[in-house]
């Protein structure tokens, strides 16, 4: 017999052989219709893999994010297989599940793959799948697998550099493929396939190697499934951040300027200046102190923190001054610069915490590849704050620091987020500075805060910044995908590498913990993502305008004169658009540009001192005739629903 022991902790005995769905069944016939794939002991397996020892099982379904790398990982297999019959004289390479689908990187030859091949894959897909082949694991010797690719010198590549005894093939149907395991248990489980693109892709990565054709796909166990997929990807074009910022002349790109390098237009930069007075105003009741650092800083400096070590190779290259040896990087991160302030002078810890923010732009040289927008640019602000605290202080600074991001979020329609502890990869110290206790006594502090504040949270490993352990908040946007907003970060080791002190009680110097933190992450890319999740339909504390007054004609231009100017001593936020177009026309104009409110003057406005409202988005429901009054009391209670005070 073998101890199998469960996810809950239970531990239940078997005979030696039993399956994954084995274990399945003795739990319920429910669970093992709906169990696709398994790990045990850390390993993926298949459900049909004998088990033998004792371990740990978790047993994983379609709604498990490594159910789904299985099931994906398994439909390349099949897909690959149609490639092979449709296209003969291709050379396959490797084959991975991703975040969303799977790609297969092949070497069509002299054959170029097009859309209108699409569909002859999909189908030849889903008539492989309804035969419900069975995906099988075989050991094979490095000899008899070199001897299965001849001729195939990718495949050939990848086993030369494994060991005799770890190689492994994958059957279904007629087909092979090298592979270290994890499918499901039969093809039929694929009921939707689509091929989403076809791209360039070098061997290896490598662009001195030959370009191969990778093709994207997407697989699902239910038709209704891929539907909805598709149509959430058309609405993420719609609400594509980089689309909806043209449409709003909210920010630009400029080639002459440099790729990743946003320019904000006046719209955006004002959208900007709200939210960094929204963080101030709260941050200042929460005693923090503004400062400034400068764009660029000595080579030294960066030595010093770690980051040169860390990044210099794949950032910005040093600027050479006329002074010999001279060099100085553009800002990375503010962190060394704020070391350098609490260094300024002496500390006691009567003065401490030290709380210092800054708005503050930073450079990295990120690939042109992975230019995204906002998203990912060579050139971002930081809402940056670094807390300098006696460890006795560390617990209750992080969790104020908690509260004040979950204050971020909820004034910003943020609502559904998990919190992750991004620890060290134990398997690999050298990616980090520091000893091991401090690493130890961070990543603790950060777990003990995270409960005591009831957050959902889960550990990851291998995700903690090169200097400490990290609480990253994973938002989810209104199309249900998982965003990193917000970061707080617990670090022992830059007060040590910077000689920081302060004098405790015992007229003694010691070190101060240091708290990185971060609500927005980047201004930059929380605009985007907000841009997204709001489909541009900002909260209206935060809208560009809160309002428009249309003119019936160029007759009432006085009187809307009239209503702007008592809009802005309520501080409600408006414009006039008062140009010999059509109501018509200038109401679709200011649904295109998200105007909150369309505020329509004509006769009867003027004689009754009224306005009449049109509420966006809401097309044949009807405007309502007000005071502005009235209106300025519907916009306040409004905001105060979203943006409430701060509560130190």
């Amino acid at each position: 017999m073998i101890k199998i022991t469960l996810p809950d902790g239970s531990v239940k005995e078997f005979a030696k052989g039993t399956t994954p769905m084995d274990v399945a069944k003795s739990i319920s016939e429910g669970l093992a219709r709906n169990v696709i794939s398994a790990s045990f002991n850390g390993t993926t397996i298949e459900t049909a893999t004998e088990l033998t020892t004792d371990g740990s099982l978790i047993l994983y379904t379609w709604n498990d994010k490594d159910g789904k790398k299985a099931f994906w990982h398994s439909t390349s297999h099949v897909m690959a297989q149609a490639l092979e019959e449709l296209f003969p004289g291709i050379k396959l390479t490797l084959g991975p599940a991703i975040d969303n689908g799977f790609y297969y990187d092949v070497d069509f030859g002299d054959k170029k793959i097009t859309e209108a091949e699409f569909k002859a894959i999909e189908d030849r897909v889903l008539e492989i799948a309804r035969e419900k082949h069975e995906f099988k694991m075989r050991p094979v010797s490095k000899a008899d697998a070199l001897a299965m690719y001849i001729g195939n010198e990718y495949k050939t590549e990848l086993i030369s550099n494994l060991e005799d005894g770890t190689i492994t093939f994958c059957d279904h149907s007629t087909f092979t493929d090298l592979c270290r395991g994890g499918h499901i248990p039969n093809t039929g489980i694929i009921k939707a396939m689509k091929i989403m693109s076809v791209a360039g892709a070098y061997w290896r990565g490598d662009e001195k190697n030959k370009q191969l054709t990778r093709v994207y796909g997407i697989s699902f166990p239910k038709q209704k499934d891929l539907t909805d997929y598709l149509e959430l990807l058309e609405e993420a074009k719609r609400r594509d951040h980089r689309k909806l910022g043209k449409e709003l002349d909210l920010f630009a790109f400029s080639q002459k300027v440099g790729q990743g390098l946003p320019l904000w237009l006046p719209k955006g930069a004002a959208l900007r200046d709200r939210l960094e007075q929204f963080l101030k105003k709260a941050q200042k009741k929460a005693g923090y102190e503004q400062v400034v650092t400068p764009h660029i800083g000595q080579k030294e400096l960066y030595v010093t923190s770690g980051h040169y070590a860390k990044y210099g190779a794949d950032s910005f290259q040093p600027i050479h001054t006329p002074a010999e040896g001279e060099e100085f990087l553009l800002k990375p991160m503010n962190c060394p610069h704020h070391c350098e302030i609490y260094n300024t002078k002496p500390w006691s810890y009567k003065d401490l915490p030290k709380r210092y923010a800054e708005f503050g732009t930073v450079y990295r040289y990120e690939q042109s590849g992975e230019l995204h927008g906002l998203t990912r640019v060579r050139g971002f602000t930081q809402d940056d704050a670094h807390i300098f605290c006696t460890p006795d202080q560390l617990d209750s600074e992080f969790k104020k620091v908690i509260d004040l991001v979950l204050y971020v979020f909820g004034s910003l329609g943020f609502e559904n987020f998990t919190a992750q502890v991004s620890v060290r990869d134990l398997d690999n110290p050298d990616k980090y500075i520091g000893n091991v206790e401090n690493w130890e006594k961070a990543e603790n502090a950060i777990i003990s805060a995270a409960r005591d504040k009831g957050l959902n949270y889960v550990i990851e490993s291998g995700e903690a910044a090169f200097y400490g352990p990290k609480l990253d908040f994973m938002v989810k946007d209104a199309l249900g995908r998982s965003w990193q907003l917000g970061t707080i970060q617990v670090d022992y080791n830059l007060p040590e590498r910077f000689d920081l002190t302060y004098k405790g009680s015992d007229n003694e110097l010691h070190r101060p913990v240091m708290i990185h933190r971060a609500p927005f992450g980047s201004m930059e890319r929380f605009i985007a993502i907000l841009l997204e999740h709001t489909a541009g339909n900002f909260p209206l504390w935060l809208m560009p305008e809160q309002a428009i007054i249309l003119s019936l004609s160029e007759k009432y231009e006085n009187y809307a004169k009239k209503v702007l100017e008592l809009l802005e001593n309520h501080e409600i936020r408006a414009l006039i658009d008062n140009r010999n177009e059509t109501i018509g026309k200038k109401i679709r104009e200011a649904e295109v540009q998200k105007m909150p409110f369309m505020l329509i003057v004509g006769e009867e406005e003027e004689k009754n001192g009224t306005i009449s409202v049109r509420r966006h988005g809401q097309e044949g429901k009807g405007n309502i005739t007000v005071t502005i009054e009235e209106f300025a009391k519907i916009v306040t209670e409004e905001i105060s629903k979203t943006l409430k005070t701060f509560e130190v």
